[in-house]
């Protein structure tokens, strides 16, 4: 807060007790410009409605996480945003064109890439093949990007020539984020890229989402390591049901009293 600005009744309130309260209105939370802005979403599988009127913001480069408990419908969320779910109203729209509709191969053509929580990989390829399966909507594959990929993940380099299928869940889980780089989005989805991996190699992958982040990109992740996916991120959301909960700053969130019961396991 710079020396000009006067604390808000909130903020006073905080500083004095200790008591931070997030906020619940994500239009409020949102950034004065958006990359990503979801407005009233429902959506869901076939008849079965799992998101109703969710509102969530991305902006330019920016990091925003989701998390909830099990069945709040934040893989939904991902999923509707790369045209993976049955739309029902809202809006989906993605530097300024609604792209709700839209197959995900056109979705990624503007710019967006998704990594899922299974069966990201293709494990009978090599991981070469797999990265490069990930330009597969340009005539040729990209040798500076695919080169940029090995400079991020110098593991996946070493062994370009073994089989995806063969690595370990860590390596696995760079070969799917190194394929979805390889068209250089500006918003890259990530389902849970922590899931599965040994407690050593966590902190290690979310240092490598980090470092993508830091050179630009703009990450919306959904993730089961709720503490730690708000201590790194810009903004998050919380989903119950299905519905928008509690949006702010990482930091508040983790603060707020009512949010660590609820959510986050005290």
């Amino acid at each position: 807060m710079s020396e000009q600005e006067t604390p808000t009744a909130e903020e006073s309130t905080a500083d004095e007790h200790g008591d931070v309260s997030a906020k619940t209105d994500p239009l409020a939370a949102a950034p004065e410009e958006s990359l990503l802005e979801v407005r009233d979403l429902d959506a869901g599988y076939g008849d079965l409605q799992i998101l109703e009127d969710v509102d969530l913001d991305v902006g330019d480069g920016e990091y925003v996480t989701v998390v909830g408990p099990n069945g709040a419908g934040k893989s939904t969320v991902m999923k509707s945003v790369f045209g993976l779910t049955t739309y029902m109203g809202g809006t989906v729209v993605f530097d300024d064109e609604d792209i709700h509709g839209l197959r995900p191969e056109e979705i990624i053509y503007k710019g967006i890439s998704y990594v899922p929580q299974n069966d990201n990989i293709f494990p009978t390829l090599s991981v070469q093949e797999n990265l490069e399966m990930g330009a597969y909507i340009l005539d040729k594959v990209p040798q500076d990007r695919l080169q940029d990929v090995y400079d991020r993940f110098p593991i996946l380099e070493e062994r370009k020539s073994q089989k995806a299928g063969s690595m370990s869940g860590g390596q696995r889980q760079m070969v799917a984020m190194g394929r979805a780089l390889m068209l250089d989005p500006d918003l890259l989805l990530l389902d849970e890229p922590s899931a599965g991996l040994a407690p050593d190699l966590v902190e290690e992958m979310f240092d490598r989402i980090d470092r993508i982040n830091d050179d630009g990109t703009a990450i919306l992740m959904v993730e089961q390591n709720a503490k730690e996916a708000l201590r790194r991120c810009d903004r998050g959301y919380v989903l119950a049901q299905g519905q928008n909960g509690y949006v702010d700053t990482g930091d508040r969130l983790l603060a707020d009293e009512e949010v660590r019961q609820q959510f986050l396991g005290g």
